[in-house]
């Protein structure tokens, strides 16, 4: 939901690139399947600096992030999170990202070990 999404720096990149892909499986409200490791390429390439720590001050992301942000299979970049991944990505900010770009993580999701508030949908 990573660099996702949320999810998007450098570091990730090479964290996630290392990781497998998943196959990537439709659900009602997931969007086309693509390729994820494409997607996180493409975050990397368009949110990295929406998403890096300190938590604050969270900046409203470019066009250019949310359009990737809305295209993106949150689920497979999710999986890719890693507890490597979150010393260097702001989860927080992801979230905000995520929100800001009209694609909310669902409430009592889970991305990396970032539970999201509330209970599930």
């Amino acid at each position: 939901m990573a660099k996702l999404f949320l999810v998007c720096m450098v570091l990730l990149g090479l964290a996630m690139a290392a990781a497998a892909a998943r196959p990537a499986t439709t659900t009602v409200d997931a969007p086309p399947v693509g390729d994820c490791d494409q997607d996180l390429q493409d975050l990397i390439s368009n949110c990295q600096d929406y998403v890096h720590f300190p938590a604050n001050p969270k900046i409203p992301p470019s066009a250019a992030c949310c359009g990737v942000v809305q295209r993106v299979n949150i689920p497979c970049l999710c999986s890719k999170v890693t507890p490597t991944v979150e010393t260097i990505i702001c989860m927080d900010k992801v979230v905000y990202v995520a929100s800001y770009c009209k694609r909310p993580l669902k409430p009592g999701s889970q991305c990396g070990s970032y539970h999201v508030p509330g209970a599930l949908a």
